[in-house]
C-alpha cells in the first residue's frame, strides 16, 4: 500500500562545492540526486510515509543511479520507466551566499520528457489516496499531456491530488505559456502550494487575499502560501491560518520548497478528513515548516532532506 504516489522529474544535481560565486566561475560540483517529485517522494519515506516514484529516466548510468538511489531510501520505484532514446536529466545549480539558487537545465529532451500517456501506471494511482505532481512536467508539451492525464485519472479515482507550482522559468517557453500551464496544474489540485514568489508571478501581487481572489477554485480543499523567514499560510474555504517558521543556518535552498511539501502532507497523511481541523491543520504546517527549515541546512536536495526524528528534534526545541 502506498500512501503518496509522486509524478514528475527525477535527475542529478551539481551542486557547487562552495557558495556565492556565479555558475561560470564555479570549479567544482558535487553530484546529488533530485529532482522536485523525486525529492518529495524521499522526502515522504524519511518522514515515515509510504511513497512511491513514477516517472522516466534513461537507461543510462545516471538513471540507474537515481532507480537505486530511490530504492535504497524505501520508495516504491515499481512505476518509473527507463528510455534508452534520451539521457537522464541533469541540472547545474549556483548557490548564492544566502544560500538561494540559480538553474542550468540540461535536457534537450531528458528522458523524462518522453513519459508519455500509455507509460502510465494507473494501478500504481489507484493505490494511493494522494498523488502529487508540480509544474516542471508540465514545462514542454509532451510530458503536460502525460501529467495532466495522470491528475485527472487520480481525481476521477477519488484521490486527493496535490499540485507545487514550484516555477522553474528557464524551462518554459514563455511566462505566458508558464502560467497558463500552472492554472492547468492548479485545476486538477485539491491541496495547492504556492510560493509568494510564484504568486507575484501568477498575479502580480504576493498577499494571500490575491490567492484567494485569483487562483483559489472550488475544487480546493487547502491552499498553502511559503513565504520563506515568516513561515508559511495556509488558505481553506473558510479562512486563512499562519504557521510561524524555524530559524537555522541556511547552507542551501535546493529542495527546500520540496520538503516543505513532503512534511505537509507526511503532516495530513494522519487524517485526510480533518483538512478543515485548523489545530490539525496548523500542527501539519508547522511539521511542514521544520522539514523545509531542515532542508536547507546541507547542500543538495535529496541529501539534505531529514528524518522524522530530526523533524521532532527541531519541534520540541524552545521558541
Amino acid at each position: 500500500m502506498t500512501d503518496v504516489l509522486c509524478f514528475g522529474d527525477l535527475l542529478i544535481d551539481f551542486v557547487p562545492t562552495t557558495s556565492g560565486l556565479p555558475l561560470a566561475e564555479v570549479e567544482t560540483f558535487r553530484r546529488a540526486p533530485g529532482g522536485a517529485a523525486a525529492n518529495v517522494a524521499v522526502g515522504l519515506a524519511r518522514l515515515g510515509t509510504r511513497s512511491a516514484f513514477m516517472g522516466k529516466v534513461g537507461d543510462d548510468v545516471f538513471g540507474h543511479l537515481l532507480a537505486d538511489t530511490l530504492r535504497r531510501e524505501g520508495v516504491d520505484i515499481g512505476p518509473l520507466r527507463f528510455d534508452e532514446r534520451a539521457r537522464t536529466a541533469l541540472a547545474f545549480v549556483s548557490l548564492k551566499a544566502d544560500g538561494d539558487r540559480d538553474f542550468l537545465f540540461y535536457r534537450h529532451p531528458s528522458a523524462d520528457m518522453l513519459c508519455t500517456r500509455d507509460e502510465v501506471d494507473e494501478a500504481a494511482i489507484g493505490k494511493a489516496p494522494v498523488f502529487h505532481f508540480d509544474s516542471i512536467s508540465l514545462a514542454a508539451p509532451g510530458p503536460r499531456e502525460t501529467a495532466l492525464f495522470a491528475a485527472d485519472q487520480a481525481r476521477a479515482g477519488g484521490k486527493l491530488v496535490s499540485f507545487d507550482a514550484n516555477l522553474r522559468l528557464p524551462l518554459w517557453a514563455s511566462a505566458e505559456e508558464a502560467q497558463a500551464g500552472i492554472r492547468q496544474g492548479l485545476a486538477r489540485a485539491t491541496i495547492a502550494k504556492f510560493s509568494d514568489d510564484e504568486l507575484d508571478f501568477m498575479t502580480g501581487e504576493r498577499d494571500v487575499a490575491a490567492m484567494r481572489r485569483e487562483l483559489w477554485h472550488d475544487g480546493l480543499k487547502l491552499m498553502v502560501l511559503s513565504v520563506g523567514k515568516a513561515g508559511s499560510i495556509l488558505l481553506t474555504r473558510d479562512g486563512e491560518l499562519p504557521v510561524p517558521t524555524f530559524k537555522v543556518d541556511a547552507v542551501d535552498t535546493t529542495g527546500a520548497g520540496d520538503g516543505f511539501v513532503a512534511g505537509l502532507l507526511a503532516g495530513l497523511m494522519h487524517d485526510l478528513d480533518r483538512l478543515d481541523d485548523r489545530d490539525f491543520l496548523f500542527a501539519a504546517g508547522r511539521f511542514a515548516n521544520a522539514v523545509g527549515a531542515l532542508t536547507t541546512t546541507e547542500r543538495g536536495a535529496i541529501p539534505a532532506l531529514p528524518t522524522r526524528d530530526q523533524v521532532e528534534a527541531l519541534l520540541a526545541t524552545p521558541a
